[in-house]
């Protein structure tokens, strides 16, 4: 496996290159260009830029995080095939830097959410939380607004203030929608641009979404095994595959991760992994601990054995981190401290480690 970090890029992230080069075994950063807007083509003066600052301090950067897709294309509007196209030309100039895979999600509207962007724990670090009664009493509106309060200092992916302008208006052109026709619009997207991914050799790797559980009356259709097997049989091409990402789909009750990494990454259809543990609290509810199994309701050890038994050699980054040694706001974005991931990162490739030697 390839041990990597999310980072946000200059200006969108205070975390900066040498700090993350200096996490041991870090071979490169999974970033993005947040300030394109989702259906517009990356400029590839901007994509040339933020290669050079990488590779400039020492990091590879080979995984893209997110080029969303535009909600034209998730709605069926007839005005997707002009941002399939815009896709599919960012697709090829990423090519030109040496991208090998893109990670994105097919979430209608929201990408996804929590109640709780900074929730104190005991041991006076805090994390992320998701509570289903409150997700349940409050409008979106508030929620971002709320978000914008809490999270001060940057925009919130999905949540940008000029989005929630019209939020409602995106809302409702999806009353009605059944997950047949949307299962359908993912077709739609995969057939026309899984081909041009094989010509590229990009693999291309759906994210679950996030939380497992209808909000705001939105479809939720990655959200299980059975789900991601229908997805995938949309395209049955290798380069149409799935970030594993164990804090989203184990935060549905009952979900056997490492089956899923067996049976996935086994057929080679696992192309990234985001890694970390969460603790219920109740059957719906969690938050986000640290990385260790005994602190979370995942067994981090079965996970990574799993990634290890099918031979994985795709990219994994440590995912959500609590924020740790008096990290705030202003040192990193909710979820995306310094140093609880470089903790995690270092406990998974400890697992790795051992787990190899074990089998000599």
């Amino acid at each position: 496996m390839k041990m990597t970090f999310r980072w946000f890029g200059t200006g969108q992230d205070p975390i900066s290159l040498p700090y993350i080069r200096q996490i041991p075994g870090m071979t490169g950063v999974v970033t993005s260009l947040l300030t394109i807007p989702a259906g517009e083509v990356w400029p590839l003066d901007a994509i040339t830029a933020m290669k050079d600052e990488v590779t400039a301090a020492g990091l590879e950067v080979e995984v893209i995080e997110s080029v969303n897709i535009h909600e034209d294309i998730k709605l069926g509007l007839p005005s997707r095939d002009e941002k399939i196209a815009n896709y599919i030309t960012t697709m090829e100039r990423l090519k030109t830097i040496g991208i090998k895979c893109i990670c994105y999600n097919f979430m209608p509207v929201l990408d996804w959410a929590r109640s709780h962007l900074y929730y104190n724990l005991p041991d006076g670090s805090n994390t992320m939380k998701y509570e289903a009664d409150f997700i349940k009493g409050v409008t979106v509106e508030a929620l971002a607004e709320r978000y914008a309060k809490d999270a001060d200092t940057y925009e919130m992916p999905g949540w940008e203030p000029e989005r929630m302008k019209t939020i409602r208006t995106t809302l409702e052109a999806y009353d009605g929608m059944t997950p047949d026709t949307f299962y359908a619009n993912m077709k739609y997207f995969l057939d026309a641009i899984i081909p041009h991914a094989e010509k590229l050799d990009i693999k291309m790797a759906v994210h679950p979404d996030d939380p497992p559980q209808p909000i705001f009356g939105l479809p939720k259709l990655i959200i299980s095994h059975e789900n991601i097997r229908r997805y995938l049989d949309l395209h049955p091409s290798s380069h149409n595959g799935l970030t594993l990402c164990t804090g989203s789909l184990g935060a549905k009750r009952g979900a056997d991760i490492p089956a899923m990494i067996r049976e996935f990454g086994g057929e080679g259809r696992i192309h990234f992994a985001h890694v970390r543990n969460l603790r219920f609290e109740n059957e719906t509810d969690f938050y986000e601990s640290a990385h260790l199994s005994s602190l979370g309701s995942l067994d981090m050890f079965d996970v990574m054995k799993a990634f290890h038994d099918i031979g994985y050699k795709g990219w994994v980054r440590p995912d959500h981190g609590r924020m740790i040694w008096d990290e705030t706001i202003k040192k990193g974005r909710p979820g995306y401290g310094l140093y609880d991931r470089a903790l995690g990162a270092t406990y998974l490739q400890g697992l790795w480690e051992a787990i190899s030697r074990m089998k000599g």
